[in-house]
């Protein structure tokens, strides 16, 4: 069994009902989700994937900014806890700075490319990369990050024709991994933050709500969540469904409501 967590820069939830995205929304199909899970402010990418990953508030891991500091007091990440377990934990990404998540000499496999501003290949490019891998070694756990969206918001708008068409484009991307999956497989697929007109950031729904989905053999099918999700439950969940211990020091909890 693999379990993948997607995240995709930069993904608004109300763009999902405006695309042809089946793959995506296909998971919704087979799986747990709600699109009104909760980011943290500030609401930027380092920001949030440390949140995600660490299951604390930005005013717990002290990252304010897309500049990487070590924690004033550290506490280890979803990837620790994983090769604490004993478990292998592979990284697919195309901004360099996500580097950060995981301490050194705790993961399997790193796969970076500096590819997230080339909208028409380099979320590929990193697709191909996972589903590769996956297909071949079958880790226990795999990040997979695409870039391209969050630039594609900047440089034409948030909800824009090319914002919308960017995220058809994405959901091939994601069909291309899953593919790759073995059948008992997981999969959780996450925004880090929204956005509004060329910028994100601010305290606003347009920026803070995100879509949040989970579905593999052990979670409810076409099921919507009924309780406040945001990214500091992603760690915590994930460890349910790797079935290893969350880090004590995490304030994020398991959404029970997911389980069958």
């Amino acid at each position: 069994m693999t379990t993948v967590l997607f995240s995709i820069d930069g993904l608004r939830p109300d763009a999902l009902l405006q695309v042809d995205a089946p793959h995506i929304n296909g998971l919704r199909q087979r799986g747990a989700w709600t699109l009104q899970a909760r980011s943290v402010m500030p609401c930027i990418t380092l920001v949030c994937h440390l949140s995600t990953f660490h299951s604390v508030p930005p005013t717990r891991h002290g990252i304010t900014q897309n500049s990487y500091q070590p924690f004033a007091r550290p506490l280890p990440g979803l990837v620790e806890q994983i090769k604490k377990a004993d478990q292998t934990a592979a990284f697919f990404h195309n901004w360099e700075l996500l580097r950060d998540l995981a301490r050194p000499g705790n993961l399997q496999h790193n796969y970076f490319s500096n590819t997230s501003y080339d909208l028409e290949h380099g979320d590929h490019e990193i697709a191909v990369a996972a589903a590769d891998y996956i297909r071949r070694e079958q880790p226990d756990f795999a990040f997979v990050y695409f870039g391209a969206l969050d630039v594609c918001g900047h440089a034409f708008g948030w909800m824009s024709p090319d914002y919308l068409a960017q995220i058809e484009q994405i959901d091939r991307e994601v069909g291309l991994v899953l593919d790759s999956l073995p059948a008992d497989s997981a999969v959780l697929l996450q925004s880090d933050h929204g956005g509004h007109d060329r910028s994100h950031g601010a305290e606003i729904a347009e920026d803070m709500t995100i879509p949040w989905i989970i579905a593999g053999p052990m979670i409810k099918a076409n099921y919507e969540i009924q309780r406040p999700v945001s990214l500091l439950d992603t760690a915590p969940t994930l460890t349910a469904v790797l079935n290893i211990k969350p880090a004590p020091e995490w304030e994020g909890c398991v959404v029970q409501e997911v389980f069958k």
